[in-house]
């Protein structure tokens, strides 16, 4: 076991242990919430696995994740509008942090591969990951200004 592995079974241990509890327990709020941030922590965990392992396919895997993810979050949250609108989740933190998470692991995968086409892809995963992630958090807390929730 290298140190890519080993970041990767944290960030994904550690990160799906506390999505998997948001989940199982509380509210619907909480749980639309935690299953955004499982799909914006499992995407950094699988490109720090790409590299502990040397396998290009679990970044394409990180692709499809990081750009199907959100949109999955954006269903439920127009299925679920008429029970959120009341009390809308506000997870800022949180949403912060697994974004932060991604940036960070992105960048490091970035610095430790080199300019080149693994470079742009890690670089296009990320900007997906986190990007995905805030709108799909926004979109779940607040919605969009103009945009009609029901």
């Amino acid at each position: 076991m290298n140190g890519w592995i080993l970041a990767a079974a944290l960030v994904i241990a550690v990160g799906l242990g506390t999505c998997l509890w948001g989940v199982s327990t509380g509210p619907l709020k909480r749980r639309v919430v935690a299953q955004n941030l499982s799909n914006a922590i499992v995407c950094p965990g699988l490109l720090l696995l790409a590299q502990g392992y040397g396998r290009t396919s679990y970044v394409d895997l990180a692709l499809v994740l990081a750009l199907l993810g959100p949109v999955g979050t954006l269903v439920f949250a127009r299925l679920l509008a008429a029970e959120l609108a009341d009390d809308p989740p506000r997870a800022r933190a949180s949403t912060w942090t697994v974004a932060a998470v991604g940036a960070v692991v992105v960048l490091v995968l970035c610095a430790v591969t080199g300019p080149g086409r693994a470079m742009v892809k890690l670089l296009v995963a990320g900007a997906l990951v986190v990007g995905g992630n805030l709108v799909a958090s926004r979109a779940l807390s607040h919605g969009f200004a103009g945009v009609d929730r029901g």
